[in-house]
């Protein structure tokens, strides 16, 4: 596989844009990395191609959180600015960790072409109390009627859950488990163990 990309992979090399981490492959020894590539879709098709690969851990140069809004707030089309400017200004004035990854954060870091009218803009929140959890679902619920947003709560274990899902869990009492992705696990998980990994204010 990385052989049939090895132009793409030496252009990312001469470009030093980041790779990014996946979840482990089954198996993987204790000094290794799982990475990938996400090239841009396809001008015609769509198709999105994903290149994975290991890496030495040694190897590793430096690592860097998910893209801060404000970094990947130009790279939005026009009609999006408004909206995520608020959003932006919204969830710093009330000190909430939102990131950004995906298709916006590749192309702000990378200047290619992976924005189409059917993305989305994915978003990271990593809550540290219940109060933050709360605000931060309220501030997503609240852009969602106006932002095509999708992506993640990441707890403070590393564990994370799809906001959507989690609102889902929120609106349903018998349903007492999300579907919860580590670097290394995929497990169904009682919401009071993702709770109580925060702490109380």
């Amino acid at each position: 596989m990385q052989a049939a990309h090895a132009k793409e992979l030496m252009r990312w090399a001469e470009n030093d844009w980041p790779a990014i981490v996946r979840r482990n492959d089954a198996g993987i020894r204790p000094d290794a990395l799982c990475l990938g590539l996400a090239l841009p879709p396809e001008p015609y098709t769509g198709v999105k191609t994903r290149i994975p690969f290991l890496a030495d851990t040694a190897d590793i140069v430096h690592h860097e959180a998910p893209l801060t809004l404000i970094a990947a707030e130009s790279t939005l089309p026009s009609a999006w600015r408004s909206a995520f400017s608020a959003l932006t200004e919204a969830a710093g004035s009330k000190e909430l960790e939102f990131r950004i990854y995906g298709s916006v954060a590749l192309q702000a870091i990378t200047r290619l072409p992976y924005l189409s009218a059917s993305s989305d803009i994915d978003v990271i929140f990593y809550p540290r109390t219940d109060a933050q959890l709360q605000e931060g679902m309220t501030l997503l619920g609240l852009y969602a009627k106006q932002l095509p947003l999708d992506g993640e709560i990441v707890f403070p274990s590393g564990r994370a859950v799809a906001w959507k899902e989690w609102a889902q869990a929120l609106e349903n009492p018998d349903r007492l488990r999300v579907l919860a992705k580590g670097v290394s696990s995929l497990n169904l998980v009682p919401t009071t163990d993702l709770l109580a990994e925060l702490e109380k204010s």
